[in-house]
């Protein structure tokens, strides 16, 4: 299908770059104290602002906030994460189906407290062989469950319950599981898969490799973010765009399926700082050639947060600069009108190591505007330039309209 507009469109969304001051860090954010010229050059030359891409009383999760970030008002259209990421991975719900988010854990040696969301970042293929190992007594259970991307995998449940409370693993670091187990409806099977998984993943060979390496064993399932499926009117019918989505994440993946954008997987991407950057930013100007909308999301800010580590955090951020954003810009070259909004969907501040629900710096710039040989000029691209703009978006699923210019 060819592109039906003149001008090119590019969403680049850092995840979770957005910061604190830190005091090793003289009381700048990672963002201000990171080597970022490519987005002080943006900043310089195009059209910075502050904005809330988590409503008042919502939860502070990328899914809320990419869904805002793709021109959805997540009042409207939020029914749980888990359904976004299901259909990245091709699982087609049917209308009484709940689907969940569950990762693959590390909790302490006595199953009390939330070690790791990530259990060291586990590889995929380690993930598959260790959701493999629990998948029987899963069913057994009357669920189903699907390995995804390294920790990140996927339950459904056949009329399952929506009113079950859940809680993200990575909303508690370090911290006791007593106040976040489920509860409420269905909360005993899910409390039941739990604990079983933790006699079937103790000893299994992985785990027991990965120990032996000095890295985290996934000793336990942990069911969150369920919801069925979403009713969203595609960017297409709303705008008459045609666009894709890069992302090593399938939640950008699914909310990108159900906005009607096309999903393009790269070899390599991996959703930390050893993703295929370059793969990425290939596949994005290759798909605007056709197209009139490319998202490009960097999910390694966020996980580098996570972690608590500020350095990693700096790295990740001047790995964007570097790997994407300068690529990018330089590839846009070979169209004659293109139109970007950068901004990250949430902060996650190291220092806490989970997402607020804060406003967010971004920065709108038009080809007209771009001159790569001029010097930059101005405070450079940080929350504190933002805040002092002047330019206060208040919702920023209209940030979506502003990029079109409608």
């Amino acid at each position: 299908m060819s592109s039906g507009s003149s001008t090119k469109y590019v969403i680049l969304v850092p995840d979770g770059m957005a910061d604190l001051p830190i005091p090793e860090l003289e009381q700048r954010t990672p963002l201000e104290a990171a080597h970022t010229p490519w987005m002080d050059k943006v900043a310089s030359r195009g059209r910075t602002g502050m904005t809330r891409t988590v409503p008042q009383g919502m939860d502070p999760g990328s899914d809320v906030a990419n869904l805002s970030i793709m021109g959805y008002d997540p009042r409207e259209v939020y029914s749980g994460r888990a359904p976004f990421e299901a259909a990245a991975m091709g699982i087609r719900l049917g209308d009484d189906d709940v689907a969940f988010r569950v990762n693959l854990v590390t909790l302490d040696r006595n199953y009390t407290f939330m070690s790791d969301h990530s259990a060291d970042h586990i590889t995929s293929e380690e993930a598959r062989e260790l959701v493999a190992a629990v998948a029987p007594m899963v069913e057994s259970l009357g669920l189903s469950v699907y390995p995804g991307v390294s920790y990140r995998n996927i339950l459904v449940w056949a009329n399952g319950p929506v009113h079950c409370v859940t809680h993200p693993p990575h909303d508690f670091p370090g911290r006791p599981l007593d106040a976040k187990l489920p509860a409420g409806q269905g909360s005993d099977t899910l409390l039941r898969m739990i604990v079983e998984s933790w006699r079937i993943l103790e000893h299994h060979p992985v785990n027991e490799a990965r120990v032996r390496q000095g890295l985290s064993a996934a000793n336990s399932l942990w069911p969150w973010g369920q919801g069925k499926t979403p009713r969203m009117t595609p960017l297409q019918e709303r705008f008459g765009i045609t666009g894709a989505v890069v992302s090593a994440v399938d939640l950008l993946r699914g909310i990108g399926w159900y906005a009607g954008l096309e999903i393009l997987k790269v070899p390599g991407a991996t959703g930390y700082l050893d993703t295929n950057y370059q793969g990425k930013v290939e596949a994005a100007l290759s798909a605007l050639k056709a197209k009139d909308l490319v998202l490009v999301h960097v999910e390694a800010p966020d996980e580098t947060s996570h972690s608590g580590k500020v350095d990693l955090k700096t790295q990740a951020i001047e790995d964007f600069d570097e790997k994407i954003v300068g690529p990018m810009l330089k590839g846009l070259e070979q169209f004659p009108q293109w139109r970007m909004l950068l901004m990250p969907d949430h902060p996650t501040p190291v220092s806490g190591r989970v997402h607020t629900g804060d406003p967010v710096p971004f920065v709108v710039l038009d080809s007209d505007q771009w001159v790569d040989s001029s010097p930059s000029n101005g405070p450079g691209f940080s929350e504190k330039a933002a805040q002092v703009s002047g330019w206060i978006e208040e919702r920023a699923d209209h940030l979506i309209e502003v990029l079109l210019e409608r």
